[in-house]
This record gives C-alpha cells, sequence and structure tokens, in this order.
C-alpha cells in the first residue's frame, strides 16, 4: 500500500473504507490519556551528542513518520555505515496508557484515504519522526564493513542526531545517475550492490514482485503496477544489513526477538519446478532456486506469474523470543540465509522498540530491563495477529478500489495473464490484467498458467459479497474468458 494518504473522490468507496475499518476492528482515536503522554517531552536517557553527522532520510516523499536517518563514509579500504533509528523508547512510558495502546495497534495500518498510526501523529510525525534540521533522541547505529561489504564490527548506542536533509527514491537515483550525487548517496550504490553480490553468495532472496499501487491522478485514483528503482534495494539492503547485525548481537547476548522463517517444506520446490515448466521457464537442474529468482525480469508476464507464486515460499514468518542464553531450534530467516530481526521502524511496528533496547542493553553490557523481558511471552503472538491484520487491510483495500475501477466496465474485454490456477478447483485462477492494474478471479476450463489471454468483466461491485463468512471488505471483481 502506498505510505500517503490520496485524495478518494467516490463517496460510496469512501463510505466502504469506513465500513471495513469497522469490520477489521482497526482502532480508531487515541485515548485521551495516551495523547497526554504522547505530548511530553522525551525522557532524560544517556544520549551523547552525534549532532555533527549529516545524515540523511530516504522516503516517499510525502511520508512524514521517519524511523531511520543514515550517513556512508570511507573507512580505510572498507566502508563506515552510521545509522539512526528513532528512539521510540524515549518517549512511551512503559506500562503506560500509550504503551498499552501500541499494544492494542501494534502496526501502522495504511488505507488509500487515512492511515491508522501505530502512535499519536505529534509523536510519530513529530516529536521522534527523523524530520530534517531538527534535534532528535536516536538508537544509532555504527556498522564498519570491509571492501568486499562483510560487516567487521556492529555497535549501537543512544544519541542526539539532526538530519540534513529528506530525500527521495526517484530523487536519489536520478542524482546517481547524472553523476550529481555527493559520496554519501555514491556509496550508497557501491555499498548495496556489495551487499547484493553478498546475498547472492549467501543464498539470501529477493523477490521483484510486480506491486499494485493505488496513486492519486487528476483528482482521483487508479490502480498501477509498481517496479521500484534500484535506490528502493540500495536502501532496503542497508536496513536489511542492521537488521543482521542486531540479530548477530542478541545472539551472542543470549535474549531477543528473531524474524524468523523456516526453510521451504519438503516438495514446495519441487511444486515450484513444475510451475516454471508450465510457464515455459528454463531451470537448470545445476541452478539454485536463489539464482533462478535473481535472473527473472517481472516485467515479462511469465516471470511475474512465477514470482507470484513463489510468494508461497514465504509463508510461515514469524517473531521467536529468546532469553537466559537458551538458543531457539530456528534462528534464521530462510529468504534472508541468515539470523535477522526488525529493528529499523520502530515508529511503524511494535516490535522494533523492543530489539533496539536489548540491542542497547547488549553493547553496554548491561541487563534487558524488565518491562522488555515482560513482553516476551505475548510480543510473537501480538505481531502475528497485528501482521494478519495488517494485510487483510491491504487487499481488501485494493480489492475495493479494483471494483470501484471497473464497476462502469462490466462487459468490456481487456488483455491479462493468467498468473495463478488453482490447484484445488478445477476451472478457478486468477488473471492480473495489463491495464488498469487490476487483479482477479476467472472461471473458465483450460487454465494455462502464464498464458495471455483476454477476459470479459463479468462483476465489479464494491459492495459485493459483504456480510457473513465474506472476504474483509467483500469486494471481487471476476472475469470470463472473452
Amino acid at each position: 500500500m502506498p505510505r500517503r494518504r490520496i485524495r478518494v473522490t467516490d463517496d460510496p468507496l469512501r463510505a466502504a473504507f469506513t465500513a471495513l475499518r469497522t469490520e477489521l476492528e482497526v482502532p480508531s482515536a487515541f485515548p485521551p490519556e495516551a495523547l497526554s503522554e504522547a505530548e511530553r517531552p522525551p525522557r532524560p536517557g544517556a544520549h551523547v551528542d552525534a549532532t555533527d553527522i549529516p545524515l540523511f532520510t530516504i522516503d516517499p516523499p510525502a511520508s512524514t513518520d521517519l524511523d531511520q536517518a543514515m550517513h556512508l563514509a570511507r573507512r580505510g579500504t572498507g566502508y563506515r555505515l552510521r545509522y539512526a533509528i528513532a528512539d521510540v523508547a524515549a518517549f512511551v512510558v512503559p506500562g503506560g496508557s500509550l504503551d498499552a495502546e501500541t499494544h492494542r495497534r501494534v502496526m501502522t495500518l495504511y488505507f488509500p484515504d487515512t492511515r491508522v498510526p501505530l502512535h499519536p501523529p505529534v509523536l510519530s510525525e513529530g516529536a521522534a519522526s527523523l524530520l530534517p534540521d531538527q534535534v532528535r533522541p536516536a538508537a544509532l547505529w555504527t556498522i564498519d564493513l570491509d571492501a568486499e561489504g562483510r560487516t567487521a564490527a556492529a555497535e549501537v548506542h543512544r544519541a542526539l542526531v539532526r538530519s540534513r536533509a529528506k530525500l527521495n527514491y526517484e530523487g536519489v537515483q536520478k542524482a546517481i545517475d547524472t553523476g550529481t550525487a555527493e559520496e554519501p548517496l555514491l556509496l550508497l550504490k557501491e555499498i548495496g550492490e556489495l551487499r547484493e553480490a553478498l546475498e547472492v553468495e549467501r543464498g539470501g532472496i529477493s523477490l521483484r514482485v510486480p506491486e499494485q499501487e493505488i496513486v492519486e491522478r487528476d483528482g482521483g485514483y487508479e490502480l498501477t503496477y509498481r517496479a521500484g528503482v534500484p535506490a528502493d534495494s540500495w536502501n532496503a539492503q542497508i536496513s536489511l544489513l542492521t537488521g543482521m547485525a542486531a540479530a548477530d548481537l542478541m545472539l551472542a547476548y543470549g535474549a531477543g526477538v528473531l524474524r524468523t522463517l523456516p526453510a521451504a517444506p519438503d516438495g514446495a520446490v519441487g511444486r515450484l519446478r513444475r510451475t516454471a515448466l508450465a510457464l515455459h521457464i528454463d531451470w537448470p537442474h545445476h541452478m539454485s532456486y536463489a539464482a533462478l529468482i535473481r535472473s527473472l525480469d517481472p516485467g515479462v508476464p511469465s516471470h511475474a506469474a512465477f514470482l507470484q507464486e513463489c510468494t508461497t515460499l514465504l509463508r510461515g514468518a514469524g517473531y521467536t523470543v529468546f532469553r537466559d542464553g537458551v538458543l531457539p531450534a530456528i534462528t534464521t530467516h530462510a529468504a534472508v540465509a541468515a539470523p535477522y530481526a526488525h529493528c529499523t521502524a520502530p515508529l511503524r511496528r511494535l516490535v522494533d522498540r523492543y530489539a533496539s533496547e536489548i540491542c542497547l542493553a547488549a553493547v553496554a553490557g548491561e541487563a534487558v530491563a524488565d518491562w522488555v523481558l515482560a513482553a516476551f511471552d505475548s510480543l510473537p503472538r501480538e505481531m502475528s495477529e497485528g501482521g494478519r491484520r495488517a494485510a487483510a487491510v491491504e487487499r481488501a483495500c485494493v480489492d475495493l478500489v479494483e471494483a470501484a475501477v471497473l464497476k462502469d466496465r462490466v462487459g468490456e474485454v481487456f488483455d491479462g495473464c493468467v498468473v495463478d490456477v488453482d490447484e484445488h478447483r478445477v476451472g478457478v485462477g486468477t488473471v492480473q490484467l495489463e491495464s488498469p492494474a487490476v487483479i482477479g478471479r476467472i472461471d473458465g476450463e483450460g487454465l494455462v498458467l502464464g498464458e495471455r489471454v483476454r477476459v470479459r468483466v463479468v462483476g465489479a461491485d464494491p459492495g459485493q459479497g459483504s456480510g457473513p463468512g465474506a472476504s474483509p471488505g467483500g469486494a471481487k471483481v471476476r472475469f470470463a474468458p472473452a
């Protein structure tokens, strides 16, 4: 979902979003006590002055809840990354009303007409956000890399920081491509590409599945397929690097919360090999799954269909807590191919506040705070439930907008591609239209995965299907062979 508010001009659709929030029991206003706590200044802490570091942020243009700011520099034959993460724990009192409310919300939720934040905007878009030219408390990571981009040392301390610039992905990419970028931005590309190469080496996987995005256009809205610029991936590698460093710190310390994903079950990769064969994708037996993924182009319909199928291997991700030096049975994330922790988005995700606190304690050689340990029993369940709700919101919102886009075009014919075929129901599948960017169910015999098809819209009602047993939002687009 887009990380910004868009203008929705369709009153029935706006009403459908409101109904969806009610249906999914999405929290509305913050309790007065939580709002009052959010307006308090940060609690005094051992924050060193690091305002001399010329940090910058990279986010979508309209974003104001800025979790991370970075600076990259050369260090001998290697590099030094300074990565500031918003110090949310400096504002949230353990056991207070705001703390309880964040455990109820778990994650920021994004709707086309609004967003439902994890923290009150006065905090997440104000006092705690790493906005430019503002002094902010942060958990400041210093990660040294060797000439190949491998981590040589990592530590984190509380610090006061000041971002110098708020950048966006497209602007960063343009500056790098045109040669006008200063060295810290040029190093983002250099380090990002080194980290991508290391990902290949360890067998990690970054799926480049085409994303549906709701965008503002001429005062209304439409759906597009978004393919990120390379700067998206380089920036993601910095976050990934920090999450891996956090996991290593916690494992060495003997307590922490990891983001884990077990290896794919037996037969899953074999099923994907059959899918590749059906899509006429060449997958030599000597080529690994990870190598194949990196060779695919999401702009090719058959490749996009295969990448969509690959998302099934990412099911089963969860949060694993451990303490007292007793390590869990699974410590790695199969797609990362290494231990990994969520720690870089505390303004928008609950668990990151706890991960930061554990890493700070580990580096300082101190005991983890009691309020952190007290959450261990409930945190994995809370994050799992919050993740399911966020996924339901995202899918339902796209379903609603898809139906709204096509509601007046029932009977029209469009070009598309079969991106999924139901293994359990004959003649049922999923088609992705070329334009508009709509994905819907198709009923028809002889569906072939990856095949280009012409389909007729037979159903597109934003309000259809609501009621007991219906999927959230109740909106589904339906096609039939033309």
